[in-house]
């Protein structure tokens, strides 16, 4: 009648049933070991309940009905929410609002939905233009830019329905790309040239971006804009005489608009640029050029050249704009040559003189051309071959498109006047004036009687120093085709395939090869056209505008340096070739440089010292001027032999004022001739001394040389017995200053070598010594008053005397003591101080003659710079 057991009947269930009360029949269903919702979220068996009749074996209970046992594992929230990926990546295009950019999901581990579903996600970084939905969906809440940021990073989290949040956030990045804009990418707008760098890269790594358009061509124009710089690029800023002799042009070329200087004055008083030789005239100035320039019967054949820089007329009726004219000066108001400008046409005018032939001859040329009004610099040249007349303009043919005939002009006396920039009026008004001014610039505007050069010579003289350049041409590719302007700042290329292109305009270059180029900016631009198949223009690529930032130049400072002061005998200055005036001048030309430093620390911010490096350029004039009264010519004259001059781009003029010597060469070359001109004097009676003064130019005096003075002393007959006696009687002494030895200074020692021939004088003037002071400080006084002598043997075989210190040599045998000094010592400090200069021998003995003799050398070289005050140095045979 009990209940005594609960029996469960199915696999390895986790539970087992127990009796509470046999009498009841109550029981408890329990669990034996723990139990995961995860693992199984319910369990179904069967459950059967037996009596306590079972004997021994068991087998006499009787059980009751099956019952069905159905048990649902109720859920913990005990896992957390995790993403399936570690990171999340998008990639969108600016400009636009997406609803959706990607998708993040989260999982979580838990049985129930409750627990495991995924209820909401979040965003945890702040202040993104991003949002989240609660399926993971990402959207951009703003239209992204490329430009403000290329890259989004951001955090999300997930959460359950049991608001667990994921134990790890996600990172998601978006990354923005721009929107494809066909066009040149990868390129600096701003390229920077160092003068000399030679030749660089403008784009080295740019690349074209189509946007996977099919792309049947490309064409592209690379445009260097130089039209405000000088002469309309970079061009040499010597004298048009100079370049044509540069250029190999035939001489007699006369230059109109010269540097103002004060042979050539009549450009005094005209606007002129500071770099460049260029002319600017606003319609109020003229120039007379004075008489005997040019000269007056050009014949039938003569040439003018000019740089023009002119834009349209101004005022309604337009005038015309007179660039040279060649009028009568008085009386009349005829003009015999001109060149002007009207109404954008250039016409040369040119009317003969009447002779027997009473015939109508040509006597005004038109050209019509739109670049004399373009306001850009043009090269111009005229070539007169009467009747003929060409114009050649950028090395270009013209012919006139209309000739106009006239009568010949009847003879006069009356005289005629050269002018540039406007007409002389000299009749027909009651004062003479300018008339029909030019507005515009120029420059280098020369005539030539004589015939025109050559098409060479022609591009020679225009030529531009600077322009684009290809590095390696045969590099192109086969499929590229190039195109230059003829000064090299137009390149034109085309190609069918863009990775071609891309890799000619890596190659394209700038370069400057003025040693001294202008400084500032050169506009680039580039402008593309691309074709697709089938199609004409399908694809717009924008232009490149880009510049050139050209650096100044490291300035030169030019300097010449000599012995600055000598004397020489009457007698060689009255010699045919009288006297070497330079014979050891020297121009040096160094440019100072900063270093900067590697580490900047607080204490070390400035730059660190210049550093001076000499360099090699050309000088353009070297004058050598007569300072004081001028040149007498009935007694005095500076000469040159002038096949000195042959083989270099030299030319020479002399005159009362002095020698210039001029044309674009090295410094070198300009030394060699210095070092050739001779003084002559052939009646020194009245002249006891001359001073020459010397400096040069480059480029037209942009950077001048210091100003080195030389003074000359002529020795008259009454010194020159005495010389030849001092020449005899002296062997070279160790003339030294005080110099640096490589293992410190060494002290001043009191030293001099003399022969036995000198002791015997020693020891007669020691007998007669009344009579030798007298003598001695007589003539020391003439040769102070009148310099140094010096007796040349031969062309070798100089002495130069200092005017400042004579030194007397003692013999070396004996001992020089101060405490006891003789009666010669005392005569020697006497004549010293009738000098009034202490200046003494200094050497050490015997260990040190070799290098004495070689340190003598430098000091007469560079006593200057070592003394600090002018001394001439004593140089001896």
């Amino acid at each position: 009648g009990e209940i005594c057991a609960f029996k469960i009947h199915g696999q390895e269930m986790p539970f087992e049933a127990v009796v509470l009360n046999k009498t009841s029949g109550e029981g408890r269903l329990r669990a034996k070991s723990p139990i995961d919702c995860e693992l199984q979220k319910e369990y179904t068996f069967i459950i059967q309940a037996y009596d306590c009749g079972s004997g021994p074996s068991g087998t006499n209970w009787k059980k009751s009905h099956k019952a069905v046992v159905h048990i649902q594992v109720k859920d913990v929230n005990e896992f957390s929410p995790a993403f399936k990926e570690s990171v999340y990546k998008a990639t969108v295009t600016e400009g636009k609002i997406y609803d959706s950019i990607l998708q993040v999901e989260a999982i979580d581990e838990d049985c129930s939905p409750q627990y495991s579903q995924i209820c909401n996600y979040e965003i945890v970084t702040t202040d993104v233009p991003f949002a989240i939905d609660r399926n993971g969906n990402i959207r951009n809440t703003e239209k992204l830019s490329y430009d403000k940021q290329h890259q989004y990073e951001i955090m999300v989290t997930a959460f359950d329905c049991g608001q667990k949040h994921a134990t790890e956030d996600v990172l998601v990045r978006v990354n923005v790309k721009p929107v494809c804009k066909p066009g040149w990418q990868d390129w600096d707008k701003r390229i920077e040239y160092k003068p000399g760098s030679g030749s660089i890269p403008l784009f080295p790594s740019i690349h074209l971006e189509t946007c996977d358009g099919p792309v049947s061509s490309i064409h592209t124009t690379i445009e260097l804009q130089t039209n405000y710089i000088g002469k309309g690029c970079d061009r040499e800023t010597y004298s048009e005489k100079s370049l044509q002799k540069l250029c190999g042009a035939s001489s007699g070329a006369i230059d109109l608009l010269p540097s103002p200087s004060t042979t050539t004055n009549w450009t005094a008083g005209l606007v002129m640029d500071s770099n460049d030789i260029i002319f600017k005239f606003d319609g109020k100035q003229g120039a007379k050029i004075p008489d005997g320039i040019v000269p007056k019967n050009l014949t039938d054949q003569f040439t003018i050249t000019l740089w023009m820089k002119h834009g349209p007329s101004p005022g309604l009726r337009a005038e015309k704009e007179t660039i040279l004219c060649n009028s009568d000066k008085t009386e009349m108001n005829r003009h015999h040559y001109a060149l002007y400008v009207h109404n954008c046409r250039l016409v040369f005018l040119l009317r003969k003189d009447f002779d027997q032939a009473d015939t109508f001859r040509p006597a005004e040329f038109h050209w019509k051309l739109d670049q004399i009004c373009d306001k850009e610099w043009h090269y111009y040249i005229v070539n007169v071959e009467f009747p003929v007349v060409t114009l050649y303009m950028d090395g270009t043919t013209y012919e006139p498109y209309l000739v106009t005939n006239d009568w010949p002009i009847h003879p006069s006396h009356i005289a005629m006047q050269l002018t540039v920039g406007a007409c002389w009026q000299g009749g027909e008004v009651t004062k003479p004036r300018f008339a029909q001014y030019f507005h515009g610039s120029l420059a280098s505007l020369t005539i030539r009687p004589g015939k025109i050069e050559s098409q060479k010579v022609i591009s020679c003289l225009q030529a531009c120093k600077e322009g684009l350049d290809i590095n390696s041409l045969e590099s192109l590719g086969q499929g590229i085709k190039y195109h230059f302007n003829p000064s090299q700042s137009v390149l034109v290329m085309e190609g069918d395939d863009i990775e071609n292109i891309n890799q000619a305009l890596r190659k394209v270059s700038y370069i400057n090869s003025r040693q001294f180029p202008t400084a500032g900016i050169r506009r680039l631009k580039v402008s593309s056209k691309v074709q697709c198949f089938g199609e004409d223009v399908c694809i717009n690529i924008p232009d490149i505008d880009a510049y050139v930032m050209v650096f100044q130049a490291n300035e030169p400072k030019i300097t010449i340096t000599g012995m600055d002061h000598f004397a020489r005998p009457a007698a060689q200055f009255e010699s045919e070739r009288g006297v070497i005036l330079l014979p050891d001048i020297r121009i040096v030309s160094t440019v100072t440089k900063m270093e900067h430093p590697v580490d900047l620390k607080e204490h070390d911010r400035a730059d660190k010292p210049v550093i001076v490096e000499e360099m090699l350029h050309n000088l353009d004039f070297c004058d050598v001027l007569v300072m004081g009264a001028e040149l007498d010519p009935d007694q005095e004259c500076l000469e040159l032999d002038h096949v000195e001059l042959q083989g270099k781009h030299l030319d020479a003029t002399n005159s009362t004022a002095g020698y210039s010597i001029y044309g674009v060469d090295s410094m070198f070359n300009y030394e060699q001739v210095l070092r050739q001109i001779r003084y002559r004097n052939w009646d020194t009676t009245a002249t006891f001394d001359r001073k020459f003064r010397v400096k040069c130019s480059e480029l037209n005096g942009r950077y001048m040389s210091n100003e080195f003075n030389l003074e000359v002393n002529i020795l008259h007959s009454s010194n020159s017995n005495f010389m030849d006696h001092v020449n005899h009687m002296i062997v070279q002494p160790q003339f030294l200053q005080s110099v640096h030895h490589p293992e410190g200074s060494v002290s001043a020692v009191h030293n001099s070598v003399v022969p036995s021939v000198a002791t015997i004088v020693i020891i007669i003037c020691v007998s007669i010594l009344i009579f030798v002071i007298t003598l001695g400080v007589y003539r020391i006084r003439t040769a102070h008053q009148h310099g140094s002598a010096d007796h040349e043997g031969s062309k070798e075989n100089e002495m130069d005397w200092d005017d400042s210190a004579l030194t007397i040599t003692v013999n070396p045998m004996e001992k020089y003591e101060k405490p006891h000094q003789t009666e010669e010592e005392s005569e020697e400090e006497d004549i010293e101080d009738e000098e009034e200069d202490t200046t003494s021998a200094e050497s050490d003995e015997s260990e040190e003659e070799e290098e004495d003799e070689e340190e003598e050398e430098v000091i007469v070289q560079k006593g200057d710079k070592q003394n600090g005050t002018r001394q001439a140095q004593l140089e001896w045979d």
